[in-house]
């Protein structure tokens, strides 16, 4: 297993060792001693799967506030995405920046994004099998949001889309933007 830090502390791309030969391939997806090692010390409580049946198909960019507040492993188990994490945290010296990576069915890559941070993706297939796993419940009334085009953020989807229009929920298209929300992340207190 491969782990590379990225530009903000804390996110991190996981390259999974996958083993194969002619009948296919296996692939460990998470074993809690090896991830505690490298430094991802959450105690997982759900699992959950997406399916966008369009290419184009932008989720989020969401996050659950405190104190639902939820770490995420990431993962595309068919088709292929740019997946996003956005720090929200006020205070942090990285407040507002993003990353992105690209996860596939191919890569097997993973993206651990700690607590205090929007998250989305994009697909760029059709019909992706996208699963999260996270380490609190989810509760509605601790669901935050901002707009995928923020223009303070500035994430760089039209590249990514290349002249499609974004297929959205309502919620995304109305979202607010990051300073309009209610974002209760403060950096060192409760996250």
């Amino acid at each position: 297993m491969k782990v590379t830090e990225t530009k903000i502390p804390g996110v991190l791309i996981i390259d999974t060792d996958v083993f194969g030969d002619h009948r296919g391939y296996f692939t460990e997806t998470y074993s809690k001693p090896k991830y505690e090692k490298l430094g991802i010390n959450v105690d997982f409580v759900q699992d959950n799967m997406s399916f966008s049946a369009q290419e184009g198909t932008l989720r989020g960019l969401h996050w659950q506030n405190p104190p639902y507040a939820q770490s995420k492993l990431v993962s595309c188990t068919k088709g292929k995405v740019i997946d996003v994490a956005v720090d929200i945290r006020k205070g942090s010296p990285t407040f507002g920046q993003w990353v992105s990576v690209e996860l596939s069915e191919d890569n097997h890559r993973q993206f651990f994004i700690p607590q205090g941070f929007a998250h989305g993706f994009l697909t760029l297939t059709p019909d992706v099998e996208f699963r999260y796993k996270v380490d609190n419940v989810y509760n509605k009334e601790s669901e935050g949001g901002m707009r995928y085009d923020d223009p303070t953020v500035n994430v760089d989807w039209g590249s990514l889309l290349q002249g499609i229009e974004p297929v959205l929920s309502e919620k995304d298209q109305i979202g607010p933007t990051l300073e309009e929300s209610d974002n209760q992340f403060v950096y060192g207190e409760n996250c």
